[in-house]
């Protein structure tokens, strides 16, 4: 069973400074047994950094309307029973199981703050400045302001189809963004600059394998990742071949956008 000096130990193993603000992601399964959960690893992290963040996205206020912008990546029309269990937008809304325990986990902490985005909040520790430069029109300037202030990111546990990271390298690049829609209590609001498919971002595993602070624990591994480095290496991978990091998938509507694009 894995304990709270077991992660603190690894983190001060990824030699990252505590001034470094980082973006995490965590499937805290993947580890095995975590003696106090969720509750222990985010313990672990504060302790180790002085800022920290996690998307805390909440897709349940999705909606998608009968017609909509052309190549948007949706079929419209096609979610009418999924629209009718869509839930109002509220700060306290719970983070999405899909994106673990430890993004809730830190959602719920005294010293949390949330950014205000319907679909794509985010939540911090001492992150109010990142946290306060979302907007609708370009919800990923929260790592925007991380990385200018020489951010890392976390895996920990998983892989880079979760690096919310790379969909920010991916619009510093041009790639084609989407508008996606959330129910709120003031009403539907369109949520532009909304990214797309992560399930083909492994492919910039290769790339990064040298420049990746990397510390085994349990069953899986913690990984940190400079966001300069990382965005850069993005930005390069897409230069070379604009439909790198796409998925396989040919039923990938998001996917099949992009190389209409």
């Amino acid at each position: 069973m894995l304990t709270f000096r077991d992660f603190s130990t690894a983190l001060r193993k990824l030699e990252i400074s505590r001034s470094s603000p980082v973006i995490a992601h965590c499937s805290l399964s993947a580890f095995g047994e975590v003696h106090g959960g969720a509750e222990t690893v985010l313990g672990a992290l504060l302790m180790a950094f002085n800022t920290l963040v996690m998307p805390t996205f909440t897709y349940k206020t999705m909606v998608t309307p009968e017609i909509g912008p052309a190549d948007n990546g949706v079929v419209y029309g096609s979610a009418r029973d999924a629209n009718l269990m869509a839930e109002f937008y509220a700060p306290e809304m719970p983070a999405d199981r899909l994106m673990g325990a430890l993004p809730e986990a830190l959602r719920t902490h005294p010293k949390a703050r949330r950014s205000a985005h319907p679909i794509l909040s985010f939540a911090g520790v001492n992150a109010d400045k990142a946290l306060e430069a979302q907007t609708l029109a370009e919800p990923l300037t929260p790592i925007h302001v991380l990385k200018n202030d020489g951010g890392w990111v976390l895996l920990l546990g998983v892989d880079h189809t979760v690096n919310t990271s790379i969909h920010y390298a991916e619009w510093l690049a041009g790639r084609k963004q989407f508008v996606r829609w959330a129910l709120t209590p003031k009403g539907i609001v369109e949520c532009a600059g909304f990214p797309g498919c992560s399930q083909g971002f492994q492919a910039i595993a290769p790339r990064l394998e040298k420049l990746v602070h990397s510390v085994p624990l349990g069953q899986a591994s913690l990984q940190a990742i400079s966001l300069g480095i990382l965005v850069t290496a993005v930005q390069v991978m897409l230069k070379e071949d604009p439909h790198a990091l796409l998925c396989s998938r040919p039923d990938c509507e998001m996917c099949s956008a992009v190389r209409a694009a």
